[in-house]
C-alpha cells in the first residue's frame, strides 16, 4: 500500500512531465523554424531536451534545449565544430554548464553526424584556458572513447575518436 507522500511524488513527478512536454511542444516549433531538430532525449536530471544542429560544408553546431525552462531563442549547451580537408571533424568549443549530461548527448550526436557524412575521425585540442577543467575533461572524453594526449609541461593537448 502507498502512503500518502508517494502519491504525492508520483503526482508531482507526472506534473512536471506533463509540463515539460507541453513546453517542448512550443520550444520545438520555435526551434524548427530556424535549425534542424535531430532528437528528443532524457537529462541525467530526468528533463527532456530537444536536440537540433545548423550546419553547412564547413561547419557544423550541436544545440541543446532543456525542456525544464522555456526556449528563449538560445542553447542552453552546444558543440562547435568544423569539418577539416583531412576528412574528420575538429571540435572547436565546447560550451555550457557541467554535470547535466547535456555533453554526452551532444557528443553523441555529433558522432552520429560523423557517421552520416562518412567522416570516421572526430578531433580536439585541450588548450591552456581548458587546464582549470582538465580532470573533467579527460574523464568526459575518456568515457565516450576518445584517445586522448595531455602535455603538463605546456597545459595542452590532443584528443582523437575513431569509429
Amino acid at each position: 500500500m502507498q502512503s500518502v507522500m508517494e502519491r504525492t511524488e508520483q503526482e508531482t513527478g507526472r506534473d512536471r512531465l506533463e509540463f515539460q512536454v507541453l513546453r517542448m511542444q512550443n520550444d520545438m516549433k520555435e526551434i524548427a523554424k530556424k535549425w534542424d531538430v535531430v532528437g528528443v532525449e532524457q537529462t541525467k536530471e530526468e528533463n527532456l531536451a530537444i536536440v537540433y544542429k545548423d550546419e553547412n560544408k564547413h561547419q557544423c553546431k550541436i544545440m541543446l534545449n532543456d525542456c525544464s525552462t522555456s526556449f528563449q531563442g538560445i542553447w542552453d549547451f552546444s558543440i562547435d565544430a568544423v569539418y577539416t580537408n583531412d576528412e574528420s571533424i575538429f571540435i572547436g568549443d565546447i560550451r555550457g554548464p557541467s554535470n547535466k549530461g547535456y555533453g554526452s548527448i551532444c557528443i553523441q550526436y555529433l558522432k552520429e553526424l560523423a557517421a552520416d557524412h562518412n567522416i570516421p575521425v572526430i578531433r580536439g585540442d585541450i588548450a591552456p584556458r581548458d587546464w582549470d577543467h582538465v580532470d573533467r575533461l579527460i574523464h568526459f572524453y575518456e568515457k565516450h572513447d576518445f584517445e586522448i594526449e595531455v602535455n603538463t609541461a605546456t597545459k595542452t593537448g590532443f584528443i582523437e575518436w575513431r569509429a
